[in-house]
């Protein structure tokens, strides 16, 4: 693949609804076919929003741009805020929950491989 310089719009991008989430979409700022390596995503939860407890392939390696949630990661909780990196690595059953009041967005950063995504039965979100 040959590497193309760009710079896009956030704005050019639509929002697809994340079907598993609960008040959740997703953008794909870049893509697998775009960067060589990595896929940038923005994840977009409404207040109260959130996603339920997963797992993915790959590793997650994440910059929230505003807002606040709780984010299980194994079995962890954690309160995160506008600011803070988070790493998920892969394998590691993980969810979200949106603050009621601000919501959540945060960048995604994956990297290029298969990802297989299962929805774990145990309760989280």
């Amino acid at each position: 693949m040959s590497i193309r310089l760009f710079v896009k719009s956030s704005e050019s991008v639509a929002a697809e609804v994340v079907e598993a989430g609960t008040g959740t979409k997703r953008q794909v700022l870049i893509s697998d076919e775009e960067g060589p390596n990595f896929a940038l995503r923005r994840f977009i939860m409404e207040p109260g929003g959130g996603m339920p407890k997963h797992t993915n392939t790959v590793e997650h390696e994440q910059y929230v741009l505003k807002g606040k949630a709780r984010v299980g990661i194994g079995e962890k909780l954690f309160e995160v805020n506008t600011g803070d990196a988070v790493l998920i690595p892969e394998g590691v059953p993980h969810w979200y929950e949106a603050d009621e009041k601000e919501g959540f967005e945060f960048l995604c950063i994956v990297p290029n491989k298969e990802d297989v995504i299962e929805v774990c039965d145990e309760p989280g979100y």
